[in-house]
């Protein structure tokens, strides 16, 4: 289907249609260095984007090709959740009266000798608004997982998500919120600090427990604005957010600003205070978390939306079956490439029997259709995402020669760039990360490195359990590919690399609050944890 066939469809195909023909109109993808929100005054209330604004042309199209795919249905209680959630954050968004009321207030006990003393009867208001600010921490995957389980932390806890981007993700997306915005405004009182060891010093929840221990009392008031540091290197005291006793304290916290760089999502479903809302969000499918709030969070912008639908309408649509390699070296001193090359082409070719690629050194193929029987005339697009080009070189080497035989284009092999290294903190970098990203996403079939962020946020958009590359870092000087290449994940989500260890994940472990959801140990991650539907 073409991009200019794509315009012109309706995409009321969606369970999210109602929501979305009604932001689509009116959010845009806003370039705040041209416009963003400054803290409004109270004569202000109303006024909503209009001169930056248009329409998010991802978000129509994205319907409409994942309709082909996609058969995975939110929950109406998560809609109803969601809809909710978008009258909050236009109640309480940075061109609002109670923001600009709150922003205020923050300044003043900042500069007072009591800084975080804040009465908790002021809390109490049924229309106070409360605000959780993500802050950006390592590459675009990372990012992308800590905002979806900011956002699912902000849904739990009635608050308002706003986010800190830097100058390398204000084009990356539309607004995903009707008539409203979630950038925190230029001017705010701790943006661009809230990621310094200062801040951390003086606001993070961790420090302040750890005061309470040292001075073996309880402090005295409640503070205005805590951090909290959910990053991988934070330690036991930050890891107390996620005990179920702490949540009393935060939720009379008007100002939470989060440090992350993990898919914590995972660990909400074991705090009892949170599990009976979890349940009845995802109801009967534990392993579309990600892929339901990636889906409503992330829309590419319209200049990324351009790159994306280009490449797959001239590469990729046509095409009978999509295969998506997602290949991230992170030491090539302990995996060589040419070692990584043999382990995709075995996993591929050998172990993945959900399709059967030609093997180049033959002159015949079988491609397995989705009705089992095997076609000679089915085509194959392969997709490699991988910063380094060697990959997409043999590959292509390799199926080019088998066409030649076979004198036909049986098999096409793309990409869309290759930038040797990742490069944190640049635009264009984040821009062709989410292109990879999304095209990924739109394939059939993932095959993903282990360990990799960028391979999670992949295949969680896609809904697709994927093969997972077998860790290769050698031990021995024979350099040979461990068995099996690849194996089938076990889930659908991503996986939380670091936590806490507060709660039993065994199966045969029950709690007060009911059942512990279904929790098994990542399989390319030591000790990290994943939602899944059922134990393997």
């Amino acid at each position: 289907m073409t991009a200019s066939l794509l315009l012109i469809l309706a995409y009321s195909i969606s369970p999210y249609s109602l929501l979305l023909q009604r932001r689509s109109s009116s959010s845009s993808s806003i370039n705040p260095t041209i416009q963003q929100p400054v803290a409004a005054g109270e004569e202000e209330e109303e006024e909503v984007l209009s001169s930056e604004q248009y329409s998010c042309v991802s978000r129509q199209q994205l319907q409409i090709i994942r309709s082909s795919y996609s058969s995975s249905k939110p929950s109406p209680f998560l809609l109803s959740r969601l809809k909710e959630y978008e009258q909050r954050h236009k109640r309480c968004d940075p061109f609002s009266a109670s923001f600009n009321r709150s922003s205020r207030e923050l300044i003043r006990v900042q500069n007072s000798p009591d800084s975080l003393v804040k009465k908790p009867e002021e809390d109490e208001a049924e229309n106070y608004c409360r605000y959780i600010v993500w802050t950006p921490v390592n590459g675009l995957g990372n990012r992308m997982l800590s905002i979806s389980s900011s956002f699912l932390y902000a849904l739990l806890t009635n608050r308002v998500l706003l986010v800190d981007f830097g100058p390398d993700m204000v084009d990356l997306f539309c607004e995903p919120f009707h008539n409203s915005t979630w950038f925190l405004p230029r001017d705010f009182t701790f943006k661009g600090r809230a990621n310094t060891p200062e801040f951390r010093e003086t606001y993070s929840l961790g420090k302040l427990l750890r005061r309470e221990e040292e001075q073996k009392k309880e402090m005295p008031y409640v503070a205005s604005l805590l951090q909290l540091f959910l990053s991988y290197d934070n330690d036991d005291y930050d890891k107390l957010f996620y005990k179920s006793e702490t949540q009393p304290l935060l939720k009379k916290v008007p100002w939470l600003v989060l440090r992350s760089d993990q898919y914590f999502a995972p660990y909400l479903f074991l705090m009892p205070c949170f599990r009976a809302e979890l349940d009845r969000m995802f109801p009967d499918d534990k392993e579309t978390v990600f892929h339901h709030l990636g889906r409503y969070l992330f829309s590419p912008s319209n200049q990324v939306w351009g790159h994306i639908i280009g490449f797959y309408d001239a590469y990729l649509a046509k095409a009978d079956r999509r295969i998506g390699l997602q290949i991230r070296v992170f030491s090539l001193d302990k995996t060589p490439a040419s070692l990584i090359l043999s382990q995709v082409i075995n996993c591929i070719q050998e172990e993945s029997r959900i399709i059967i690629l030609p093997n180049a050194t033959t002159t015949t193929t079988t491609t397995a259709s989705s009705s089992g029987r095997n076609r000679t005339t089915t085509t194959t697009a392969i997709l490699v995402a991988s910063l380094l080009g060697q990959f997409y070189t043999e590959l292509n080497r390799m199926y080019k020669e088998w066409n030649e035989k076979a004198g036909a284009t049986v098999v096409g092999v793309y990409r869309t760039n290759h930038e040797e290294m990742q490069v944190l903190g640049s635009s264009s970098h984040n821009m062709k990360a989410l292109v990879d990203i999304y095209l990924l996403s739109m394939c059939d079939v993932l095959v993903t490195s282990p360990r990799s962020t960028f391979g999670y946020v992949a295949h969680g958009l896609a809904g697709l359990t994927p093969w997972i590359l077998q860790s290769q870092d050698i031990e021995d000087e024979e350099q040979r590919v461990k068995e099996p290449a690849c194996r089938r994940g076990v889930s659908k989500e991503p996986c939380l690399q670091f936590h806490a260890n507060y709660y039993d994940t065994s199966p045969d472990h029950r709690e007060a609050g009911g059942p512990v959801p279904v929790i098994m140990d990542c399989e390319d991650f030591q000790y990290g944890l994943k939602l899944v539907n059922r134990r393997v």
